[in-house]
């Protein structure tokens, strides 16, 4: 970071972020068209396939290097008793998938994706947002900074997802911050919560909101206030496959209330993103409606790890191979 303050160039690149490539995005389409089918008859398959070309600029695109990021955080606010699992539950979680044995694994082995699993101190859980901010300035700016690093190496899909004992809690907060209401608005099951336990997270998110009063109004303060590290990082990996022209999705409840805070700063942030699933969160439907995010699939996953996108980055891979070779059957 050169500016003085650590959220400066995030700003910055928020105000001057990469447009789509309309030409290439027009190309498929034209060769789609004239392929030998009833027209438009592939349905979302054609739509994803110019979103590929759009925001690659490759037409007609390819996805050869498609990654799975995976963020994991810990969250101080859980000693208020708002989830079902112990914040240990976390670290198991990230050591299963190094493992190989975890959900995500099977499933990027399935559609031959890449995977990293990135653990963001989870032995430092981030202040109580009820009475502190979640991060300073420096620690969540230097977060995302981190987040963006997850393109390093190449990748022409990025898919994201989370892992983080709370984080539903958290990122109803962010949500309640974000687009207004209250935690009764924006809270759910979670991982099992019960109605006792729903009511804790309501009143956890209440106190926070109100805690934070008018610092919730800039989205990057609310991040690092009542949002977590997972969160930041997901934000950072967003913005900077934006610009470097990489198409993103992205899966679940955390990671859509991460997209939230760059969409809030600026409307167009999430062009580049499309959603993967709905999670089996009440408040998540309308937020995605609100985004501009149609999920590409409707399977009621709430597992996290991103799985939800790496089983449709095999729908984008199915696309992109899709449109390439009846492109090629309508040049010859």
């Amino acid at each position: 970071m050169t500016s003085a303050l650590p959220f400066d160039d995030f700003r910055n690149l928020l105000d001057s972020l990469p447009a789509a490539d309309l030409k290439a995005e027009a190309r498929v389409r034209t060769l789609l068209a004239k392929a030998d089918k009833p027209v438009n008859s592939l349905g979302r398959v054609e739509d994803i396939a110019a979103w590929l070309a759009a925001w690659s600029g490759r037409a007609p695109p390819a996805v050869t290097r498609p990654l799975m990021a995976v963020f994991a955080g810990n969250h101080g606010v859980v000693r208020h008793g708002i989830s079902t699992r112990p914040v240990a539950a976390t670290a198991n979680a990230v050591e299963l998938c190094a493992a190989g044995g975890a959900a995500i694994n099977q499933i990027c082995i399935a559609n031959d994706l890449g995977l990293k699993v990135f653990d963001l101190a989870l032995h430092i859980p981030t202040s109580d947002i009820t009475e502190d901010a979640a991060l300073d300035e420096r620690g969540c700016a230097a977060t995302m900074a981190f987040g963006m690093e997850a393109i390093a190496g190449g990748t022409d899909l990025l898919c994201l997802g989370d892992l983080g004992v709370g984080n539903s809690t958290v990122g109803a907060a962010l949500f309640a911050a974000l687009l207004g209401g209250r935690g009764a608005d924006w809270i759910g099951p979670g991982s099992g919560a019960d109605a006792a336990m729903q009511a804790r997270k309501a009143k956890v998110i209440d106190a926070a909101l109100a805690f934070h009063g008018h610092h919730l109004e800039d989205p990057l303060e609310a991040l690092r206030r009542v949002g977590g590290r997972e969160f930041a990082a997901i934000a950072g990996a967003i913005l900077a496959a934006r610009m470097q022209q990489i198409p993103v999705l992205l899966d679940g409840f955390a990671a859509t209330a991460a997209a939230a805070v760059l969409h809030a700063a600026n409307p167009a942030a999430l062009d580049h993103c499309l959603l993967a699933s709905l999670s089996p969160e009440p408040a998540h439907a309308r937020a995605a409606e609100h985004l501009g995010l149609r999920p590409l699939l409707d399977l009621g996953i709430g597992h996290g790890e991103g799985a939800g996108a790496a089983l449709a980055a095999g729908l984008v891979k199915a696309a992109a191979l899709t449109s390439s070779g009846m492109a090629a059957a309508v040049r010859g």
